[in-house]
């Protein structure tokens, strides 16, 4: 990013990338936030810190996705009900999204629903594997997929709803048994699938929700982006 801040900091249009999210999520009725901070986290922390009702959980190390959440777990030991989880340097996150998620987790009493999309060029990200009557058995990474599963278009984006407790439950069976030696998020809705709670891939996630920033020329195909939908906004 050719940037010391956090990328979360990163600025698009004039405003860090993790505040589009937090829009999103804010619009959808998540009335509650919990930032996982690691590098730089004082000034995350300071950028953030007058959002009400935004708790912070220091992730010191970067043992992975898992791990990040799993430093969420003593705000989540009380809590019932469902819990999203997304990624802070996801700007295009979008409300309705979210809403179609929440909206299956509580129709379906729902472990774990997670929205997918189909990619044309889905190299690089988790792949859903279904069974032969569609449903949802696991996301499997590109780099563990098999020829036949890295033909599938249908990726994971990392947008989830859990159910506050089996979320606390499955991360007690998360391992790191991986190349990385991480703890992957990813690894969840398998888990708790197994538990036999209904675990779900909706592929409701519109395409403009594909683009991630990791380089400077990411952040100004994001930039376009924005500009573009708050163009027709303002048209509407």
């Amino acid at each position: 990013m050719k940037s010391e801040l956090p990328k979360v900091l990163c600025q698009a249009n004039g405003r860090p990338l993790v505040g589009y999210v937090i829009d999103a999520l804010q619009a959808a009725g998540v009335d509650q936030l919990i930032c996982v901070v690691g590098y730089r986290a004082e000034l995350v922390q300071e950028s953030l810190g007058r959002i009400p009702n935004i708790a912070f959980a220091v992730q010191a190390e970067q043992l992975g996705t898992g791990h990040a959440v799993m430093m969420c777990r003593e705000h989540l030991q009380n809590r019932t009900g469902p819990v999203v989880v997304v990624a802070g340097d996801s700007p295009m996150l979008q409300t309705a999204s979210v809403l179609k998620i929440l909206d299956a987790y509580h129709e379906h009493k729902a472990g774990c629903v997670l929205g997918t999309l189909q990619h044309p060029n889905p190299s690089g990200l988790g792949r859903i594997v279904r069974d032969t009557n569609g449903e949802f058995v696991r996301i499997v990474e590109e780099k563990d997929a098999s020829e036949s599963e890295k033909a599938i278009n249908e990726v994971n984006m990392s947008t989830y709803v859990f159910d506050a407790q089996a979320l606390l439950r499955g991360l007690e069976q998360l391992t790191n048994n991986n190349q990385q030696r991480e703890y992957y998020i990813t690894d969840l809705p398998e888990i708790l699938r197994s538990q036999g709670l209904p675990v779900m891939a909706l592929p409701v996630l519109q395409p403009i929700e594909a683009l991630s920033v990791n380089t400077v020329e990411q952040l100004a195909e994001v930039e376009a982006a924005l500009q573009q939908l708050k163009g027709e906004s303002c048209g509407n």
